[in-house]
């Protein structure tokens, strides 16, 4: 289950983003009381344990703004902003930490990968993989390397 302090961590590494569709603020999730606070560890639990995932937390407000100094008569001149539900994301950050948390205290991610994992870039991939054509060509010897993007 889904434990007080991650509910409570989560909440607090938010900023104060515009509201959903849901019309929440981080902000006014940070001021519950303490009973709501627990009530919505409760339905986090719940959600948890029936893996349904509300639909109402799938929607999004998709919002245009023009990117500075472009032409905002075209229309590839702006960029989308998605606003998601506080509640939403909130469930989905303390779930990310949980498996985060699972997959690298059980070495359960390969060290090459470095997408999407604290204190590491895929720049660290980069500089190993020219460092390996570099030793290949000082050794006179082939570099065959193969790339996925999936």
């Amino acid at each position: 289950p889904l434990t007080l302090l991650e509910l409570l961590v989560a909440l607090h590494r938010f900023g104060n983003t515009a509201a959903g569709p849901d019309g929440l603020h981080y902000i006014m999730l940070r001021h519950l009381s303490e009973s709501s606070i627990l009530s919505l560890l409760l339905l986090f639990n719940h959600i948890w344990e029936t893996q349904v995932f509300p639909t109402q937390w799938c929607h999004a407000h998709v919002l245009l703004f023009p990117k500075p100094g472009k032409d905002p008569t075209s229309a590839n001149n702006y960029r989308p902003i998605a606003l998601t539900s506080c509640l939403g994301n909130l469930m989905e950050r303390i779930v990310s930490a949980k498996l985060m948390f699972h997959l690298e205290s059980h070495n359960l991610l390969s060290p090459l990968q470095s997408g999407f994992r604290k204190s590491r870039s895929t720049t660290d991939n980069l500089i190993r993989l020219e460092t390996s054509i570099r030793e290949a060509f000082v050794k006179k010897q082939y570099n065959i390397s193969v790339f996925f993007d999936i």
